[in-house]
């Protein structure tokens, strides 16, 4: 009998510790500081067990990212989805939207797009890689506003929506700005059920 299964369970739960700690060290120390090495350290691996798993920096980087968006997505996919159209449910979404796109991926994120807007190569990386999240993140907002997507208002409406949890992502990025951010929320929630009725 082998121990196949046991070894396996461990690699899988040794590439999700990497992938996590990939996305706090670049959102907490930035591109910089996060090296291989350093974020090898902080999740308490060996080098060698994180190259095992991604040969470069950049290929362990993207696999975080795309972790943490599939995380993310999985969030969204799990709000309540109730029937109604009331300025409370669009409330209730555009909170979870916003929660989705900002916080400790959006901040690991800025940092991999500082670089790859300097840097051709990563940028050929992550441009496609971005266009698939924000995809993503559009048909949810689209699905859970039940919403016409083919209606070129309603589409404005939706990348409005989503612009909106960008900039109050990045506006959180140096200081907690949670509080002027419910009330953000709040007022382009009952705007955006007025114009959903309409």
């Amino acid at each position: 009998m082998t121990d196949t299964a046991p070894k396996q369970d461990r690699s899988r739960a040794t590439r999700q510790r990497l992938l996590e700690t990939t996305i706090r060290c670049l959102a907490t120390h930035g591109w910089d500081i996060s090296t291989v090495g350093f974020i090898a350290a902080e999740a308490g691996i060996s080098r060698g067990a994180v190259q095992h798993h991604f040969r470069t920096r950049e290929a362990l980087i993207l696999a975080a990212l795309e972790h943490m968006f599939e995380e993310r997505a999985a969030l969204l996919d799990a709000l309540p989805d109730p029937a109604d159209h009331s300025p409370e449910r669009i409330y209730t979404v555009i909170t979870g939207l916003v929660d989705a796109i900002g916080g400790e991926l959006f901040r690991a994120a800025l940092q991999v797009w500082t670089v790859a807007a300097a840097d051709p190569e990563l940028r050929a990386v992550v441009v496609p890689l971005e266009r698939r999240f924000a995809r993503g993140v559009h048909s949810r907002a689209v699905r859970l506003l039940r919403v016409d997507d083919s209606d070129p208002a309603v589409r404005a409406l939706i990348q409005a929506t989503l612009d909106l949890a960008r900039g109050l992502a990045l506006a959180d990025v140096l200081t907690d700005d949670s509080r002027r951010r419910t009330g953000v929320i709040r007022a382009w929630s009952t705007q955006l059920a007025a114009a959903l009725s309409a």
